[in-house]
């Protein structure tokens, strides 16, 4: 077996969070917004709030079992080195796709609002230039990507704070302080129901997808025993703490949720209202911005699960394992990553892409809660004896909020879904000869 370079670790836990950020976006709420507010009848911040919940839970889970093991493989190598290696594989699988709808769906998002504020340039072209730059980015190395993630959270962080500053202005001038401050974006009594609120709450997650995507540069990150579980909880809270304020301000400019000229884009009818054309365009731009960033970090993600599966036998190593010896990138996982972006743009409706993400990320989710219990509560792995919150009514918990969400998604995604696991079973099958061989490790000589 030849040598194969790996990753090398130089990552902070700074860089960690800023990553996470990028990765979900500090306007992440923007995209689901108007479509948010109808489902749960005026109560969007309530949705967000209670799918923070669950995924800080989820957060602490993966931490914890990356100190176990700072892998890239995240889920797939947590819950099958905690649950056997066929569920690892089957959660990485559903991961996969997770991690492969980020990037699409920012392609497609970013080249929808470039085609609307250049309508000279068509959707394919827009599109197949946010994969480029995606791809070029990211084959420089994880050090490019994760300074390119600083300059892009940056920018969006200022327009966040300008349509902050122009929605208090807003809502100052025209109503004063009961106008500003208000409980209804959290109970409007003739409204709210809870039923409608959780059925928001399986689009709202949207807002926090990804933030798993941290613990896939565990073999890049310094300390990754500690720094891990620090940046995948703080991304959760400052992503939901920005959120938060956002559709707050959003609700409270524009009450009614059932005058949007178009709940898609109901966002940027807000900040038209709030701060006019300039904020309108200011918005759109950022948009682009916020869409470039996270598909190039969910591209960055994605390679590098990839390579854990390669890795470790699931895919053939001899090409996703494959790792350049200058800059550490695992390239042909990047260079494909970014060709199934570009080609799913022009496939998959930016609705159903959201709802997939959504199946897939959350049968991680699943797998990694249920892995903590059986690591911590049940095999008492780690220190500091018998810990029942923390090993076992946490993950619970977690568990039991993800799937209560992963149950309230579309039928069409479950079933889009269940196609992509059934494929996943099949291939699984057929690689362990009917689940009797454990899958071979695929030597890199192979590719000679």
């Amino acid at each position: 077996m030849t040598g194969n370079p790996g990753l090398q670790r130089v990552l902070s836990t700074r860089d960690l969070i800023f990553y996470g950020i990028v990765l979900i976006q500090p306007i992440a709420p923007v995209g689901i917004f108007g479509l948010a507010s109808a489902m749960s009848r005026g109560h969007a911040v309530v949705a967000i709030l209670v799918a923070m919940v669950a995924m800080a839970l989820t957060a602490v889970s993966y931490g914890r079992m990356a100190a176990l093991y700072p892998s890239a493989g995240s889920a797939f190598t947590y819950v099958g080195r905690s649950l056997g290696a066929n569920l690892g594989f089957l959660a990485g699988w559903a991961m996969v796709l997770d991690y492969l709808i980020i990037p699409l769906i920012n392609v497609v998002f970013g080249a929808l609002t470039l085609e609307r504020i250049a309508p000279a340039v068509a959707f394919p072209v827009w599109a197949a230039i946010l994969v480029a730059l995606m791809t070029g980015l990211n084959l420089g190395g994880i050090r490019a990507t994760a300074r390119a993630n600083e300059v892009l959270l940056y920018i969006m962080c200022a327009v966040v704070g300008l349509f902050a500053v122009r929605a208090v202005g807003y809502l100052w001038q025209t109503g004063g302080a009961p106008a500003l401050l208000s409980w209804e974006p959290f109970y409007r009594a003739d409204t709210f129901d809870w039923r409608a609120v959780l059925g928001a709450t399986s689009l709202a997650a949207v807002t926090y997808i990804g933030f798993d995507g941290v613990t896939t540069l565990a073999e890049e990150a310094h300390d990754a025993r500690r720094s891990i579980l620090r940046a995948t909880v703080a991304v959760v809270l400052i992503i939901g703490g920005l959120s938060v304020v956002q559709i707050y301000l959003a609700q409270r400019a524009w009450p009614d949720y059932g005058t949007f000229p178009n709940p898609e884009t109901a966002f940027l009818d807000v900040s038209r209202r709030v701060g006019g054309e300039t904020l309108f365009q200011a918005m759109g731009v950022i948009l682009v911005i916020a869409c470039l960033g996270s598909g190039l970090t969910g591209q960055a993600g994605a390679a590098r699960l990839l390579y854990a599966m390669g890795r470790d036998g699931f895919l053939p190593g001899a090409w996703f394992a494959r790792v350049d010896a200058r800059r550490g990138v695992p390239w042909v996982n990047t260079l494909l990553i970014g060709a199934l972006s570009l080609l799913g743009a022009f496939l998959i409706r930016y609705r159903l892409a959201a709802e997939l993400l959504n199946f897939g990320a959350f049968l991680g989710f699943l797998g990694v809660n249920a892995a903590v219990i059986a690591e911590y509560g049940v095999r008492r792995r780690g220190s500091g004896g018998r810990r029942p919150v923390l090993d076992v009514l946490m993950p619970g918990l977690g568990f039991v909020f993800c799937l209560v969400i992963w149950l309230s998604l579309a039928k069409t995604a479950k079933l889009a879904g269940g196609i992509w696991l059934v494929v996943g079973f099949a291939y699984l099958t057929l690689l362990t000869r009917g689940f009797r061989v454990a899958p071979r490790r695929w030597d890199f000589s192979e590719a000679a």
